[in-house]
């Protein structure tokens, strides 16, 4: 049996119950994947990505639905030495990448020294929505999962003074006719890094030199800083990250000061005495 044919036993038989089940549950429960979709599958070089795109395949091998999957991986700018790891881990995994090039990492530099990652952010789905016309997708397919949702919750509510969440497929506002899907949506980050241990697989965290070369990065201290509060609160109430993670699901409109809905704000006032 071939090196990446026991990754792909490892998914759907010792990590079934964490990743496998999860995987298929996003799709099943959020209706991320239709029959005849043609969906970009986005590859960073991380783990996360990496485990997506094999999920795919495995989906499409032993699923119900009839779709396409293209697995692509934007060079940003990355080093000689990383876009190679990214191409052996392919490889590993039997992945038939496309790479396409956009050099953002150079045009970040230029535009914003303060916030990278939020510029690399924007400018990578641009980048991604363009590519993805191009070969003819109707979904892109990106790899956050369980625990970048309930981060985002609570940064929102800590440094954007606001309620919501990083929802498992949204319309492009800007891109007509595209979606943007997570289908890793309730799987953990924790059973991801088992899951790469596991198969003595090494996969890139950030690449970008700025990031590398400098100790200051706001976006990502923030994200440390929630990631370190959530795994404390733990310590002490094991379902914590369950309870963040459901409490968007049951927000009681009835118990709360004002919402936003398409833009326009809404206060318990305005029906207070009626």
């Amino acid at each position: 049996m071939e090196r990446y044919q026991d990754i792909e036993r490892s998914i759907i038989k010792k990590y079934r119950k964490n990743i496998w089940c999860k995987f298929t549950k996003a799709i099943r429960d959020y209706e991320i994947i239709q029959d005849n979709d043609k969906i970009m599958v986005c590859i960073s070089g991380g783990k996360d990505s990496f485990l997506m795109a094999k999920c795919f395949q495995e989906i499409k091998k032993h699923g119900k639905v009839n779709f396409d999957a293209y697995y692509v991986v934007m060079n940003p700018g990355y080093t000689k030495q990383h876009l190679e790891e990214i191409k052996t881990n392919a490889e590993i995994l039997n992945i038939p990448i496309e790479i396409f090039e956009s050099d953002i990492f150079a045009s970040v530099e230029v535009i914003n020294h303060k916030s990278p990652c939020y510029m690399c952010a924007r400018m990578r789905r641009g980048h991604l929505y363009n590519k993805a016309r191009e070969l003819g997708c109707n979904k892109i397919a990106l790899g956050h999962h369980f625990d970048d949702v309930i981060e985002t919750n609570l940064l929102s509510m800590f440094y954007g003074a606001e309620i919501k969440t990083m929802r498992p497929k949204l319309h492009s506002t800007n891109f007509e006719g595209l979606e943007l899907i997570r289908p890793m949506y309730l799987i953990k980050e924790q059973d991801i890094i088992a899951w790469s241990k596991y198969n003595n697989l090494t996969f890139l965290n950030c690449a970008c030199k700025m990031t590398l070369e400098s100790t200051i990065d706001e976006e990502k201290s923030k994200r440390k800083e929630i990631k370190k509060l959530i795994n404390n609160l733990r310590k002490t109430n094991p379902y914590i990250d369950y309870n963040i993670f459901k409490s968007m699901e049951n927000i009681n409109l009835d118990q709360i000061l004002g919402y936003k809905k398409n833009n326009e704000k809404h206060y318990f006032l305005d029906d207070y005495d009626k």
